[in-house]
C-alpha cells in the first residue's frame, strides 16, 4: 500500500507500506536522481545523464560567470562578450532538458511502455514543474542572449527582445528554484544540512534570486537605450552564476550517494 501527502499539497514523497507493517519513504528527487545504479565514479561518469546534467550546468555557471566580468568584456569586446553569454545559455538549456527528460522517466510507467515518453503533462508532480519552468526559462535566456549578439540594437529592440526575455528567464528560473527547494525540504522551510539535495537547491534559490536583481539592474529604457544599473546587473549575474555553479558541482557527490530510505515502525 502506498500513501502520500495530504490533499492538495505537492507530493514529494510517497510513504510504502510493506508487508511486514513498515513504513518506507520514497522521496521524490531521491528518487528522481536515483533511478539506476550509480554508473562510473563522482567525478567521472560520461554515460550517466546524471554527470552530464552537472558538467554542463556548470560549464553554463562558469561561461555566465566570465561574461559578467567587466575586464573581460573590456578585453574581448561586447560582441564577444554577448557571445559568452548565448553559448553558455546553450549549455544552460541543454542541461535543463536532461534535467526535464529526468523528471519524465521518474514517472510511473505507461499503459504501454514500449512507447517513449518525450514531452508529457504532469501537473501532479512538483518536479516535473520545476523542470518543465527552468527549461522554458532558458529558453527565454537563449532569445536575450542571441538578440544581443546584434550589433546597434535600437533602444525599443534592446527593451523588448533582450530585456524582456531575460526578465521571464529570470523569474522562471526563481519559480523553478522554489519548487525545487519546496521538493527537497518537504515543505517551505526545513534545516538538512547533511542532504546534498538540500545544499543544492539552497544555492541555487540564492542564485536565481540574484538573477532577478541582475534583471532588474538590468532594465533597458525603451526610449534611450540606457541601463538603469549595469554595474549591479554584472555583479549579481556574477554571484548568481558562482552560485549556480556551486549547485552543479555538488551535483556530482548527490549522483554517487549511497541509497537509502527513511523506515518507521506504524
Amino acid at each position: 500500500m502506498t500513501r502520500g501527502p495530504e490533499l492538495g499539497t505537492p507530493a514529494t514523497f510517497v510513504d510504502h507500506v510493506r508487508s511486514d507493517g513498515v513504513i518506507v519513504r520514497l522521496e521524490s528527487r531521491f528518487h528522481r536522481k536515483h533511478q539506476k545504479p550509480a554508473a562510473g565514479s563522482t567525478w567521472w561518469a560520461p554515460r550517466a545523464r546524471g554527470w552530464w546534467i552537472a558538467v554542463l550546468f556548470a560549464i553554463g555557471s562558469v561561461l555566465f560567470a566570465v561574461g559578467s566580468v567587466p575586464a573581460y568584456a573590456d578585453a574581448v569586446g561586447s560582441r564577444w562578450d554577448t557571445v559568452t553569454y548565448f553559448i553558455g545559455s546553450l549549455f544552460f538549456t541543454t542541461a535543463s532538458f536532461l534535467s526535464y527528460r529526468e523528471a519524465v522517466d521518474a514517472a510511473p510507467p505507461m499503459v504501454n511502455p514500449a512507447h517513449r515518453r518525450f514531452f508529457t503533462f504532469q501537473p501532479r508532480r512538483i518536479d516535473w514543474w520545476a523542470t518543465a519552468v527552468q527549461l522554458v526559462g532558458t529558453v527565454y535566456f537563449n532569445v536575450s542572449t542571441g538578440v544581443a549578439m546584434a550589433q546597434n540594437l535600437s533602444a525599443s529592440t534592446a527593451h523588448e527582445h533582450v530585456w524582456r526575455p531575460d526578465a521571464i528567464g529570470s523569474i522562471c528560473f526563481l519559480v523553478s528554484s522554489v519548487l525545487a527547494w519546496y521538493e527537497a525540504c518537504h515543505g517551505w522551510a526545513a534545516w538538512r544540512p547533511r542532504s546534498w539535495a538540500w545544499w543544492i537547491t539552497l544555492v541555487n534559490l540564492i542564485g536565481s534570486v540574484a538573477f532577478g536583481i541582475s534583471a532588474v539592474a538590468g532594465y533597458v529604457n525603451p526610449l534611450t537605450g540606457e541601463v538603469l544599473d549595469l554595474a549591479r546587473a554584472n555583479t549579481q549575474t556574477f554571484i548568481g552564476a558562482i552560485c549556480f555553479l556551486i549547485g552543479a558541482l555538488l551535483l556530482f557527490p548527490e549522483r554517487t550517494e549511497e541509497a537509502r530510505h527513511q523506515a518507521t515502525a506504524p
